[in-house]
This record gives C-alpha cells, structure tokens and sequence, in this order.
C-alpha cells in the first residue's frame, strides 16, 4: 500500500499510514549488516584463493622428486617452480582493465572451471618442457583468480567488517599453501610417480568451489558506476532487503586514456607505486623461501628438511590466522611498515648465525613465515582499498603483476644462486628485499583504514597519503 500523508489533526490516522508504510532504505550500502550472503560470497572467494595456494604450493615439493626422474637440473627447476608466477603475471596483468570494463562475474564465475582440467593433465606428462607450459597456463588463471577474489569480495563486503572478511582469504591462501605441503609429504610413500599425484590433487579444491561461483551475481559497485543502477538496486533488493540505498553513481573516471594510464596519473601514481612495491617486496623472498624451504633448510645442516618445512608451513598458517585477528586492530601503516622490519630481523639473524642449533632456525625460519603470512591479510585488504571502483580491478591486477615479476625472478634464481653461492646468500638478498620494501612504505603509504569506497570514488576526494604521517 502506497505511503499517503494522514490529515494533521489525527494522531491514529499517522499510525495507520506509517504501520503500512513499505520498508524505506535507511543504511547505505557500505554499511549492511553481514548477512548470510556474504559468508556464500566469501566462501565462494576463499575456496578459489585456496585452490590457488594449494596449486602453487605444490610445485615445490613435487619438483623435489620429479627431479631425478626427468633429469632436471637447477635451471630447469628454477623454470619450473617460477613458471606458474610468470603466468600468474599475464593473468593478473590482463584481467584488471578487462574486469573493470565488462565486470567482474564473467571470469570468475568460469576460471575454476577451466583451471581443473589443466591440473589433471599434470598427470600425463612426459618431460620438463610439458610440465612447463602446463605450469604458464595454470600460472595465468590462477592470476584471474588472484584479482578477481579480492576485488568481487572486498566490494561486497560491509565496511565495518572489511578487514575481517578480507583476512579470511589470506588464511585460505596459506591453508592452501600448508595443506599442499602436507598432501605432498602423505603422497610420497607412493614411489617415483607421486609427483605426479601431488600435481593432478590440486585439480580437487578448483572441481569442489567452481560449482559455487555460478549464481554468483555481478558487483552492484561496478554496475552503479556502468551507469547500470536499476540492476545494482535489483541485486542489492534481493541480496540484502529494501532497506538498503544502493551506492550513488560515481562521477566516471575519464576513460578517452587507457586504464593503466590512469594509474600513473598524478592523482594515483603514489598508491600505485606503494601497491606494487609492497606487493613485490612482501611475496619475493615469501615465495623464494617457500618453495625451497626443505632445500634451503638442509643447506644449513638441518637434518630432515621435509620435517622443518612442514612447520614452516603449519607457521604460514598461523600467521596468516594471527593477521586476521589483528587487521582490524592495529593501523594500515603500522601493520605493514612493522612487518617488514620483524621479518628482515629474522631472515638477518640467520644469515649472520653460522652454525645456527636446530631450534633456532626452526624459530626463526617460523618466525619469519609467521610474519610475512600475517602481513599477506594486507594483500586482501589493503591493495583493494588504495583504487577506486572504476580501476580498482586494473590496480590489483598491476600490482599483482609487478609482484610477480620479483617473485617469479627470486624462485627462479634461489635454487640457482643457493648452489653458486652459498645460502646465506640467497637469505642476505631476502633481507635487502625487506628493507627496501620497509623503506617504500615508511615514505609513501597511505592510510585507508575505515576507508568509504563512495568517499574514495568521489573525483575531489584528496589523497589519503598526502594527509598520512607517522606509523
């Protein structure tokens, strides 16, 4: 029954009108309560950031026994244990501008879908050059999904409770990362062909999610600013209830220059500066250390490398639990910057240490995956609150990308410089990595906490960084 004002003089006439009133929308987008919905949109991001730890994790300790196998030297295993984050950069690179211009459904609805087939074929193979071009095309979903899962959930996600919602795919990711590990060190009794097992179990968790991301719809954020408000209202109508206001449409971000321009214009230039840098310096000696961990450790006398790379892993999981407990307690800044120089501390005292006794190392090595997997609850949150709805996608994607570039390099020269060189080596290049990426941070890094995505998409809204200032 339509809403019709009451004659003044008549108090139980007011009562009636208003009692039939329909719901009138009274809390902004950004601030809907959680609702069942977002733990399915949650669900659906996690079990995808999952299968992409799962599937990255795994290469390291497969490439440990296909080895001898398939002849393959340290070249050939510096290829292979980086050739997935090269893809990962194409796919990362490629999908922001796509996603930002025709939306961000159509590829994550359908990515895992495609990624279970290519695990599977893993099986089959028959040498390194195979494994390799299998590993690039896995590499390049796995970078959709890396931009996509950020960007569909920290847009569905209430403000209030962003950086809990946003943490939980960190703990995927390094559950993925640890169950692999722990799938792999099962899967090793099987004899000379479990590589080959380990490599088509992460066809599992991609077969298990994809399902779950069909019904998901389109972000009712990037529908408003396509100019496309009845279907945002309509989502958020059915999602969330009529008491809900749909976010208002954006003033466009001019779109005559490429979105990769708009990045590096002056208005953006810093956060994408910040983004990428931060990004790079966290995940290169992340992924360095990681993959090789049992290597790394046995070349430093550490009897039963396999044994202390499981708990390093079980210590990625445990941090990346700690960050999401934390990431709502403590500054941006402060997380980010303290990070940094607690896990550079700890990669230093063991590449000064000769003769580092059993627990240290175990301690420090764990403290050091502890840290930098707390700090990767920034990655989910952090990198999506730096851009705008219109180059949000296109910003993550960049800053993905860049990260891989360094991550890819630093797996790939690891294994190669470990046996030129020496370890301590590889672990002193990990430190200046740290530090510079402390540095970037302690200069430029913007503070976004408690952020309005509204606010950030408003075309006069001042930089955070300029306004930023101390930890």
């Amino acid at each position: 029954m339509p809403w019709r004002r009451a004659p003044l003089n008549s108090v139980s006439c007011w009562t009636t009108a208003i009692d039939a009133t329909p719901t009138i929308a009274t809390i902004d987008y950004d601030d809907v309560p959680l609702r069942r919905f977002h733990l399915r949109i949650a669900l659906c991001s996690t079990g995808g950031v999952f299968a992409d730890g799962f599937g990255l994790g795994i290469i390291g300790i497969a490439l440990t026994l296909a080895a001898p196998q398939m002849g393959l030297g340290p070249v050939w295993l510096g290829l292979l244990g980086g050739a997935s984050l090269a893809g990962l950069f194409a796919g990362a690179l490629l999908t922001g501008p796509v996603a930002d211009r025709f939306g961000r459904r159509p590829i994550f609805a359908y990515n895992m879908l495609l990624l279970a087939p290519l695990s599977m074929i893993q099986l089959v193979v028959h040498g390194g050059g195979e494994l390799l071009m299998l590993r690039l095309a896995i590499g390049f979903l796995l970078g959709t999904d890396y931009v996509l899962s950020k960007t569909l959930l920290t847009e569905f996600s209430p403000r209030r409770l962003r950086g809990r919602i946003l943490g939980l795919l960190s703990i995927a990711w390094a559950g993925g990362y640890a169950s692999a590990y722990l799938v792999g060190f099962m899967l090793t009794p099987l004899g000379s062909s479990s590589w080959r097992w380990m490599l088509l179990a992460s066809a599992v968790p991609c077969l298990l999610i994809a399902p779950l991301r069909l019904t998901v719809p389109e972000s009712p954020l990037w529908l408003t600013n396509r100019g496309l408000s009845a279907r945002a209202a309509a989502v958020i109508r059915e999602k969330f209830g009529t008491h809900v206001r749909p976010p208002l449409r954006a003033v466009r971000i001019a779109t005559d220059r490429g979105r990769w321009h708009q990045l590096f214009s002056t208005r953006w230039r810093t956060r994408t500066l910040v983004a990428c840098a931060f990004f790079a310096c966290q995940v290169i000696p992340y992924f360095a250390v990681g993959t090789f961990v049992a290597q790394v450790m046995s070349a430093l006398n550490l009897a039963g490398g396999y044994v202390g790379g499981l708990i390093y892993n079980l210590a990625l999981l445990a941090g990346a639990i700690t960050g999401l407990l934390i990431i709502d307690r403590l500054r941006r800044r402060t997380f980010l910057i303290g990070s940094f120089c607690l896990a550079a501390a700890s990669m230093l005292v063991l590449t000064l240490w000769r003769d580092v006794p059993l627990i240290p190392m175990i301690v420090l090595f764990s403290l050091f995956a502890c840290v930098l997997s707390a700090a990767s609850n920034l990655v989910y949150v952090y990198l999506p609150e730096l851009f705008p709805t219109d180059l949000r996608a296109s910003g993550i994607g960049l800053a993905i990308a860049a990260s891989r570039i360094g991550s890819a390099l630093g797996t790939f020269l690891l294994p190669v410089v470990v046996a030129r060189y020496g370890v301590r080596a590889a672990l002193a290049a990990c430190v200046i990595v740290l530090g510079i990426g402390a540095a970037i941070c302690l200069r430029w890094a913007p503070e976004t906490r408690n952020l309005g995505f509204q606010a950030l998409d408003e075309p006069e809204t001042p930089d955070v960084s300029r306004r930023s200032s101390g930890l």
